[in-house]
């Protein structure tokens, strides 16, 4: 019965989110990848508004409800919060009940009335956890701009997929029924990624590091000064034109490739490169997505525990090998729902960190193989340690900090990592 009351609820207010696009006509870009994708939809929206009222999906809302809220409206945190992982199924029954009767009125409202508040742009995140949801999701909205930002060797989500080919395949279906005047924008350094260049009618922007992309980046840096760092400083490179960028704040290559997908995104729009290089400078990442945080005894945190895949892992790692520190210690959890993969990719992971870190720590029971990979790579067995919980690890963690450590914490979502966080964050101001 649940379950039913569900879907006609999923089925209304899809219904409420294709009559409100078919009124107001908004341009929609839309995010699809296993690795980046909230990073790109807030750098995108960055640059757009600029120019544009716009509008990007909540955290990670990016499934069957998550899209149509965005379509419908700018909802409070609190309550968005009441529809998210947070809030599990079962809890807050009322507050969720309350709100959804208010997203229905206020969406029939805003049809029956015009909203001159509405946004020009949408940016809309859409999640592919499983074969068929990319589908579903455009059934519910076509994009006019499309990005897809990177899937990698083993791809989040994988598991629920025959491989990685059948990952780019559904992936690629944000691409597949564009307009041939519209543009889809790839990341030329994910061999994954541009094998399914073909199956778009629509312009091709490509974006990346290496020589041949449209949107090059380079000169690339995480910005240090006086052992203190700073940010990430590059430069964009579009056709004859070099312009710097500098983002304080946001650390490490994979908010450099969101910002050069929205260098794309904004020239598809009619932007210049000045213009949207400048406003990257007001770009702001997520918590939990490699935000460098004051930590306790003097230490510094790389908070980058929202969620973790093979290629976010070794992003993570490059990362932490890049910052200056007298000690660089990476807390690494389980990476979930890789399936058949799942013993070779912690391994390589824990065979990458050997040559980053001095102390290595693992959390979780898949995690261990992490470990395992670590000490055959010569990292010393007494500077792994191994745990199955965040709550087994904290105290001793907490113990080993010491005064100039840069510590990396980095694990999938329902390992609990950010949890950990906040036991490690200093509140001194």
């Amino acid at each position: 019965m649940k379950k039913k009351l569900i879907k006609i609820l999923e089925k209304i207010i899809a219904n409420l989110a294709k009559l409100t696009i078919r009124l107001y006509k908004p341009k929609i870009i839309g995010i699809s990848g296993s690795v980046g994708k909230t990073s790109t939809k807030i750098a995108v929206a960055t640059v757009l508004s600029k120019k544009f009222k716009t509008r990007f999906s909540y955290k990670n809302l990016n499934t069957e409800l998550g899209l149509s809220l965005t379509i419908l409206g700018d909802w409070l945190e609190k309550d968005l919060i009441l529809v998210s992982r947070k809030t599990p199924s079962g809890e807050k029954i009322i507050q969720k009940l309350f709100f959804w009767i208010k997203v229905i009125f206020k969406s029939i409202w805003q049809i029956v009335f015009k909203n001159k508040k509405y946004p020009q742009c949408l940016v809309l995140e859409y999640g592919a956890d499983k074969p068929g949801d990319m589908r579903y999701l455009l059934n519910i909205a076509k994009p006019e701009i499309a990005v897809i930002t990177a899937i990698g060797e083993i791809p989040a989500h994988v598991e629920f997929y025959k491989g990685p080919e059948e990952v780019a395949l559904e992936e690629s279906g944000l691409i597949v029924n564009l307009p041939s005047y519209s543009y889809a924008i790839l990341n030329y350094d994910d061999e994954t990624v541009m094998n399914v260049k073909h199956r778009t009618r629509a312009h091709l922007l490509t974006f990346g590091f290496n020589n041949g992309a449209d949107i090059q980046i380079i000169n690339f840096e995480n910005k240090v000064e006086n052992n203190k760092p700073l940010g990430i400083v590059f430069k964009i490179k579009y056709e004859n034109n070099i312009v710097p960028v500098r983002i304080f704040g946001a650390f490490g290559k994979t908010h450099a490739y969101a910002a050069a997908a929205a260098c794309a995104v904004g020239l598809a729009c009619g932007m210049n490169l000045i213009e949207i290089c400048e406003s990257l400078e007001n770009y702001s990442p997520e918590e939990g997505r490699a935000n460098l945080v004051k930590g306790i005894k003097d230490s510094l945190i790389i908070d980058d525990s929202y969620n973790a895949s093979f290629l976010s892992m070794k992003a993570g790692l490059d990362l932490l090998n890049s910052l200056p520190a007298k000690r660089k210690i990476a807390v690494l959890g389980d990476m979930l729902e890789i399936g058949k993969y799942s013993i070779f990719a912690h391994e390589n992971i824990g065979k990458i960190a050997a040559k980053v870190c001095d102390i290595l720590i693992t959390v979780g029971p898949r995690a261990k193989f992490i470990a395992k990979g670590a000490k055959e790579a010569g990292l010393k067995q007494k500077n792994i340690l191994s745990f199955d919980t965040v709550e087994e690890a904290q105290e001793q963690i907490i113990q080993l900090i010491k005064p100039g450590d840069l510590i990396l914490l980095k694990a999938s979502h329902a390992v609990g990592l950010h949890e950990l966080v906040k036991f490690l964050k200093s509140f001194e101001k």
